[in-house]
């Protein structure tokens, strides 16, 4: 077994989305990048890391609240003629070639209908959208004219890439079960900026709590592992473990997606005692199971379970603004967990789920024309 393990490890674990094409480095030059809302909080990540990247030249910033501008004007000396109050008055004076979405998720919507007209690719923090009805609206005004990304974390780690081929490659049997932990102890218990959490606390704003600020990254990562396919149905219980800090919306969900031979048990919580984001892969002969980013413990029938380290992933799929790169200039493909037809069944799902915790029904998903139909 262990030589087993070897050589699918020596095979390489990595996903090919797209043809060897996709390799083909981007012309010269910096993307230019404009920024659509500074409420996000991953808008510090992204300026800490990217602000001074060569591939990427960052030609404005729309946020209608000028204070939550200024504080990052003098966080990060960003050039203040660089900061607008309008995203549609940002794209007519500033021309980029996409935006990055760093608003709160209602308005999501809002932003690719003002870039699709314009014709400005969009990559949003995820999740796609706070409703199917919103996500649907977004495909459509994206349709024939811009592209649309979503971006996770979870995207760019080695052992998730390494679960996925595993399972392409028949090494675990065919998948039976998917169990996924995302979460943190609480928005307002690792100290978010403010702005961030007033929203992340409105349930109009954000869809709901830990269910739509974590169990997208489930939903993301099944809807990717299992082809496309939608769930057959959806059962949710969320709770409200910490009334006090989060009266408005959940802080603990569990997730329960069903296909035809396989089901998916999505643990979204804002109450975990330390950050996580790791799956369990269960196949009819195996299991793979991710250890952060770039780990995996690997059982085969026949053997012992096995750590070990996953395979870096091929670019330009290793990185959010290198996919994005390689999108807007070369047209390679976005890639399942980014793609925005993932990210519509995403937000089904998590539509299907806030449904299901407030009814106390499962929800009977469609054939994937439209939101959830049925409760029973």
């Amino acid at each position: 077994m262990k030589h087993l393990v070897h050589a699918i490890l020596a095979a390489g674990l990595l996903t090919t989305f797209t043809a060897s094409g996709a390799q083909t480095p981007a012309p010269a030059g910096p993307l230019r990048v404009a920024i659509a809302g500074m409420v996000h909080g991953h808008v510090e990540g992204f300026l800490q890391r990217s602000l001074h990247r060569p591939d990427i030249q960052i030609v404005g910033f729309a946020e209608p609240d000028q204070q939550v501008a200024a504080r990052y004007v003098a966080q990060f000396g960003l050039d203040r003629n660089l900061i607008f109050a309008d995203l549609e008055d940002m794209l007519q004076r500033t021309h980029p070639q996409v935006v990055l979405a760093y608003t709160n998720t209602y308005d999501h919507r809002k932003v690719v209908e003002i870039c699709a007209r314009h014709g400005v690719p969009v990559m949003m923090e995820k999740p796609l959208a706070v409703s199917a009805e919103d996500a649907h609206a977004i495909a459509n005004a994206a349709r024939g004219k811009i592209q649309v990304l979503v971006n996770y974390e979870t995207s760019w780690y080695r052992s998730n890439h390494a679960a996925y081929d595993m399972v392409h490659d028949k090494a675990i049997g065919e998948i039976r079960k998917v169990v996924v932990h995302d979460g943190h102890q609480g928005p307002k218990e690792i100290n978010v900026q403010p702005e961030f959490l007033a929203w992340l606390n409105d349930p109009k704003l954000n869809g709901g709590g830990a269910l739509y600020d974590f169990g997208c990254y489930g939903a993301d990562l099944m809807t990717w592992l299992m082809d496309g396919q939608r769930p057959t149905s959806v059962t949710a219980v969320t709770q409200r473990i910490k009334p006090e800090i989060y009266p408005r919306v959940d802080d603990e969900a569990t997730v329960i997606l069903t296909y035809p031979k396989a089901q998916a048990i999505l643990q979204p919580s804002w109450n975990w005692p330390f950050d996580r984001k790791d799956m369990e892969v269960y196949g009819q002969t195996g299991y793979v199971i991710t250890v952060r980013h770039d780990d995996v413990r690997v059982r085969l029938k026949g053997g012992e379970e096995q750590l070990m380290a996953a395979k870096p992933v091929a670019a330009p799929y290793d990185d959010s603004l290198s996919l994005l790169r390689a999108v807007v200039l070369d047209g390679v493909a976005p890639g399942a967990p980014s793609s925005l037809e993932t990210n519509v069944i995403v937000a089904e799902i998590l539509d299907a789920a806030r449904r299901s915790a407030a009814s106390g029904k499962s929800i009977t998903m469609n054939d994937g024309h439209g939101a959830p139909v049925s409760s029973h």
